[in-house]
């Protein structure tokens, strides 16, 4: 899914499983730099694939994507590293390469340069074409600019894709600028090359707090087919429209309502999706209808999603844990507290090996002003943290031990976390810090 990182929240992080002390995650590659070593070794490019436990979109890519025998010719190709972001070496690499989401694909050289990279999740058809793309050697951005100087507007509209996907915005606008007023002239009447410029002035428009420019450009992407992007560029849009008058956004949102029930009905909540991120679509029309004040709408499109989940996966929640993390958010969205409640322990049982559920429903009754109840999740998912995630159940088993009159105990479990951390990720460690001054 493509969208920025937040920490632990419904998107994802990687999994190269670098140790982290006794609560690590299993190690498939010591680090980036040794992967990089290996794959020098072997001639071949490195593939990273930033990943994480708690992403839904990652487990997504494993299961429908990367694997199967389709996949298997492809990934002869490379020198696969999974890269767990919540581990010191997979945020060290997620900053170095400018990481905006999960799950991401970048395929470096042997040298640490990269050659092109693959942003959020994609159907195997698409994902397969872009890495093919890219370790044909067509994705290298010096490569396309420098082609795209001369070339036709196609390559032009390459360059300025590569540069959203590496979250080089004003970069990719500046570059548009320099053509030559004639090339320029030929790429504004081209719809791939107008798609992406407008992409870029949207998000650059976002990103600078721009709001009607962000508003204006999001119009113009989403008044073409643009498919399973459709759901993203909508994202943007509610969120860059939320400071304007009621009437007049609700007058640009309104024009939005059709399509996006289009592509749900043709291309999402279909037996064989042609789109990979369910859940993104589903939020996107529920948070629409919301924006339009329509609460039927918005109850229908989640009550929708969950019954297509529910019959996808019967009693079976172990056969795709995509699927049966989007009931779990669809649930949560939609207030069914109840069904939640029943749904956890299920999602615990099948998916035992991690940390993620017994943390999310610990924080879930933490919220709920049920400490007591909290901390028993809590406790058991922080025995498997690892990396920055141990300092963010740490700081909910503190505060749960806090609200319970339990300070030396609130301390302990600080000071625990705090001293198998070391001194990565100080931005979290500071926030445990600050959790007991009071």
């Amino acid at each position: 899914m493509k969208r920025l990182l937040p920490l632990l929240a419904c998107a994802a992080f990687g999994i190269a499983r670098v140790a982290q002390g006794a609560a690590a995650a299993p190690a498939a590659e010591s680090s980036v730099d040794a992967a990089l070593a290996a794959a020098k070794r072997e001639q071949r490019p490195l593939l990273l694939d930033f990943q994480a436990q708690w992403c839904y979109s990652c487990y997504y890519m494993a299961t429908h994507v990367l694997s199967g025998a389709k996949w298997q010719p492809l990934k002869q190709r490379v020198h696969l590293t999974e890269v767990d972001a919540d581990s010191p070496d997979g945020a060290a690499w997620m900053k170095k390469l400018a990481i905006k989401a999960l799950p991401s694909y970048v395929v470096l050289k042997a040298d640490g340069s990269e050659l092109g990279r693959i942003v959020a999740e994609q159907p195997p058809e698409k994902f397969y074409a872009a890495l093919k793309k890219i370790l044909a050697g067509h994705d290298a951005i010096d490569a396309l600019m420098e082609k795209a100087k001369s070339g036709a507007p196609a390559d032009i509209a390459a360059v300025l894709a590569s540069l959203e996907a590496r979250d080089e915005l004003q970069a990719g606008l500046d570059w548009y600028g320099t053509l030559p007023e004639a090339q320029r002239k030929l790429a504004d009447n081209d719809a791939q090359v107008t798609l992406w410029r407008d992409r870029l002035r949207m998000e650059a428009a976002a990103k600078g707090h721009e709001n009607s420019a962000c508003v204006s450009a999001a119009q113009h992407v989403l008044a073409r087919d643009i498919g399973c992007d459709r759901y993203y560029v909508m994202e943007q849009l509610l969120t860059c429209s939320e400071k304007m008058a009621d009437a007049q956004r609700k007058a640009i949102l309104a024009k939005q309502q059709a399509p996006l029930e289009a592509l749900l009905d043709k291309q999402v909540l279909i037996a064989a999706p042609q789109c990979a991120d369910q859940r993104t679509a589903v939020f996107a029309a529920a948070e629409l209808a919301k924006a339009l004040g329509d609460k039927a709408a918005e109850s229908a499109v989640l009550d929708r999603a969950i019954a297509f989940v529910r019959k996808q996966l019967g009693d079976n929640y172990a056969q795709d844990r995509n699927l049966a993390d989007n009931l779990r958010v669809y649930l949560v969205r939609a207030g069914r507290d109840a069904e939640l409640d029943a749904l956890m322990p299920k999602l615990m049982a099948a998916y035992p090996d991690d940390y993620v559920y017994a943390y999310r429903y610990g924080r879930t009754l933490l919220e709920r002003n049920q400490p007591a109840e909290a901390l028993k999740y809590l406790d058991q998912a922080a025995a498997k943290t690892f990396g920055v995630n141990r300092l963010i159940v740490a700081q909910l088993r503190v505060k749960a031990l806090l609200a319970l009159k339990r300070r030396g105990d609130a301390e302990k479990v600080a000071a625990d976390a705090l001293a198998a951390n070391g001194p990565w990720f100080p931005e979290e460690a500071e926030k445990l810090k600050k959790l007991l001054e009071s």
